[in-house]
């Protein structure tokens, strides 16, 4: 627990108070059945109106005193636990997004949110059963049983006699419910990844007719969860009953052994009434503590999965950065020797030992079949990795030296994958530049074609685009991201296959105005379609992570078997579509 120390001090004063206002709650309840005996033997017995309101004005004050001891101890737990759990998944998630593309392979999408939300859940809820009852069980107990003993000895060794087995049973619960808690958190998160997974590519489901693939897919890991659920649950169903069985048969002897002495004139009748409700208190503390310990190994279970993400260390920082100040003012970039492999230790290299040089402000293609290593390529410039061997040069800085701000807010990056969030087009726009006006935004938007279609829809750039912009088309989509790179107005700019969803006009159309109005930002245009990158001042062909061409469009076509192959098999696409 030392680690969790910074999201317990901040709260320090709740997570005291509680626990001390829920004694106050069970020191209530360990006099209320003394005043309780006392009503019957000295009042109810011997007919004395005036004992009983004695004791029942005392009974009415330390109700009141315990309600007041059990809602603020409740209030101040619910305060301390809710606010630690606040903190710790705030923290969770900052380092989550700390994370490099090679720390988020690591763990699946669904694990992280369930780490994010279950699991702290369950944290949460032992810190909040902790603070309520750390004190509150064993105070019981301890306060019960001295009761007990000061009533009568003879008749409270039986509740010894029976708790080396409750305890016993505990143990036992403990054992087996651990490693079972731990795997059912481990099927949330395989539930929750094939819940995201169906929704978010629902459009996908429905155009290949295969809800009933995905149906099946839930239904296993449905299955699958709600079989380790039952592994997990058995132990306390079973244990729960035993434990009952144990206190009603405590109770059980207490009345037979206790009804033998007030017969014999040993025990008031009072005392008895009073001594089974200590005796039900005791054993009530032990199954709350069963129960706080089986809840604790749940979040035990939870814990170290928490820890496994706030513990994971990013291996991309800035720690080491020799120009932590330096901003990127150019925009060339260079690789020197260059490799890279995703797996560390095993695999063939993703890129292997690439040497290309990008003056600033030029415009560089890269062309080559799936798999080449293209987008790897460019993900090395804004450190989205870090290559093996070799190093990356922006301005003839490394990298490395460079802060990850500084780097990564001169270039700027339209992925494959186009991603918009949800809100309306003027917010995601505007993630490109928070502050950017009305005019710069639309500026942008008709660079990348976009404005004409936005200005189209009733609300315009008030449009709200839904979840990852449902109700936008797959060219549309790619346009905005265009105009979001844009408005960053980045040093470095980076094409991966953006326009491959638009027609050729309109990407033609994109190409020359990108040339007139960003001449100084260096260009890397990732295409499938030659067409996309004829014209660029170099073309880098690569093939199997290595570079096995380069120059212009005509140098290329003199010099480069696999850049004439390329052009040729499309060519022939065209000839054979025009008919």
């Amino acid at each position: 627990m030392k680690r969790y120390g910074k999201y317990i001090k901040p709260y320090l004063s709740a997570f005291i108070i509680g626990p001390i206002l829920m004694v106050v709650e069970v020191l209530g309840e360990i006099m209320l059945p003394k005043f309780m005996a006392s009503i019957i033997n000295e009042g109810v017995v011997p007919h004395s109106t005036a004992v009983i309101v004695k004791y029942g004005l005392f009974m009415i004050l330390t109700a009141a005193i315990m309600f007041i001891g059990g809602t603020g101890g409740a209030y101040f737990g619910a305060k301390a636990s809710i606010n630690f759990a606040a903190d710790l998944r705030k923290d969770a998630f900052a380092n989550v997004q700390k994370f490099s593309f090679n720390n988020i392979d690591k763990f699946s999408t669904g694990s992280i949110v369930t780490r994010l939300t279950n699991d702290i859940t369950q944290v949460q809820n032992m810190i909040n059963m902790m603070l309520r009852m750390m004190l509150r069980a064993p105070g019981m107990l301890i306060g019960a049983l001295i009761m007990a003993f000061i009533m009568n000895a003879r008749l409270a060794v039986v509740v010894l006699a029976i708790m080396p087995l409750l305890i016993g049973t505990i143990i036992v619960v403990i054992k087996f419910a651990f490693p079972r808690f731990q795997a059912l958190q481990t099927k949330i998160d395989k539930l929750n990844s094939t819940v995201r997974e169906s929704v978010t590519n629902v459009r996908v489901i429905k155009s290949f007719v295969r809800g009933d693939f995905e149906q099946e897919k839930f239904e296993k890991a449905n299955g699958d969860l709600k079989e380790t659920s039952l592994k997990a649950f058995k132990v306390i169903i079973t244990a729960m009953p035993l434990m009952a069985f144990f206190m009603n048969a405590t109770t059980l002897l207490v009345v037979w052994f206790g009804g033998k002495q007030i017969i014999v004139g040993d025990m008031p009748v009072g005392d008895l009434t009073a001594f089974i409700t200590y005796i039900t208190q005791i054993l009530t503390s032990l199954l709350m503590s069963s129960m706080m310990i089986l809840q604790s190994s749940r979040a035990i279970a939870s814990a170290k999965r928490i820890n496994e993400v706030i513990d994971t260390k990013t291996d991309i920082s800035d720690d080491d950065a020799l120009y932590p100040d330096k901003v990127v003012s150019s925009g060339s970039v260079e690789f020197k020797d260059v490799t890279f492999r995703y797996y560390k230790h095993s695999g063939e290299p993703v890129l292997n030992n690439i040497n290309l040089k990008i003056e600033s402000g030029e415009t560089v293609g890269i062309i080559g079949s799936t798999g080449s290593g293209k987008t790897t390529l460019v993900s090395l410039i804004a450190r989205l990795y870090d290559p093996d061997a070799g190093e990356v040069l922006v301005d003839g800085v490394n990298v490395k030296d460079y802060s990850l701000y500084n780097l990564r807010e001169a270039v700027s990056m339209v992925l494959q994958k186009n991603v918009l969030f949800s809100g309306s087009i003027l917010e995601n726009l505007r993630w490109g530049k928070e502050e950017a006006t009305d005019e710069e935004i639309r500026e942008v938007a008709k660079i990348a074609e976009a404005d004409g279609f936005v200005t189209g829809f009733k609300e315009g750039y008030e449009t709200d685009l839904g979840q990852g912009g449902v109700n936008v088309s797959g060219g549309q989509k790619q346009r905005l991201c265009i105009a979001r790179a844009l408005l960053k107005n980045p040093k470095i700019l980076i094409l991966d296959d953006s326009t491959s969803a638009v027609d050729t006009a309109t990407e033609r159309n994109i190409r020359s105005k990108l040339t007139k109005t960003n001449k100084d930002t260096t260009k890397i245009i990732i295409a499938q379609r030659i067409s996309s990158v004829i014209d660029a001042d170099k073309i880098v062909v690569l093939d199997d992570g290595q570079i096995v061409g380069l120059g212009t469009h005509d140098e290329l076509m003199n010099s480069c078997e696999a850049y004439k192959e390329i052009y040729y098999s499309q060519m022939d696409k065209e000839v054979m579509a025009n008919g």
